[in-house]
């Protein structure tokens, strides 16, 4: 009889450890996004929530792409349709981390978690002759570059091989 309790608690040990390591992945926008924020917080900001707000709206007006979706979903941005911006605020001020937060607003907006970052290509042995065209205009507009008057495939390609040493050498 102590056996089966003790394997019970073994396996719902490891469940819940393989439910934190799903959800560290399923919410990395969420997570990596409010750690961002948390550190630019100090003093008597972190600990008001209403000041963490204001602060959130200010720090959502600097992001793109993923983030910037993810400041629209908590209503961070003016154009925001809905606002639960208190059920991120309160609970970072009582220093709750990323991952717990995220799980919370998981629970109340699926969408939320839903958010994933695209997976980065190494430049440097992937086919670019193999992508699409659409993958070749993400890795231009992540670079924040436009290929103006690109109508073709190799047009795309010229700009990104252009544009390789350049983006190298400031990632080192």
């Amino acid at each position: 009889m102590e056996l089966k309790y003790l394997l019970l608690l073994l396996f719902s040990t490891a469940v819940l450890g393989q439910t934190e390591l799903a959800l560290k992945e399923d919410c990395e926008v969420c997570i990596k996004t409010l750690e961002r924020f948390a550190k630019t917080l100090h003093g008597v900001t972190r600990d008001d929530y209403k000041m963490i707000e204001t602060e959130f709206k200010k720090f959502c007006n600097t992001q793109k792409n993923k983030e910037r979706k993810f400041c629209y979903y908590l209503g961070g941005l003016k154009e925001s349709t809905r606002n639960i911006l208190s059920e991120l605020s309160k609970p970072l001020s009582r220093l709750l981390p990323a991952d717990k937060i995220c799980e919370k607003l998981n629970k109340i907006d699926a969408q939320i978690c839903d958010l994933r970052y695209e997976k980065q290509l190494d430049l440097k042995n992937v086919d670019l002759q193999k992508l699409k065209i659409k993958d070749l205009k993400q890795i231009l507009y992540n670079w924040e570059d436009r290929c103006h008057g690109c109508l073709e495939k190799t047009d795309f390609i010229r700009r990104i091989e252009e544009l390789i040493p350049s983006i190298a050498h400031e990632e080192l």
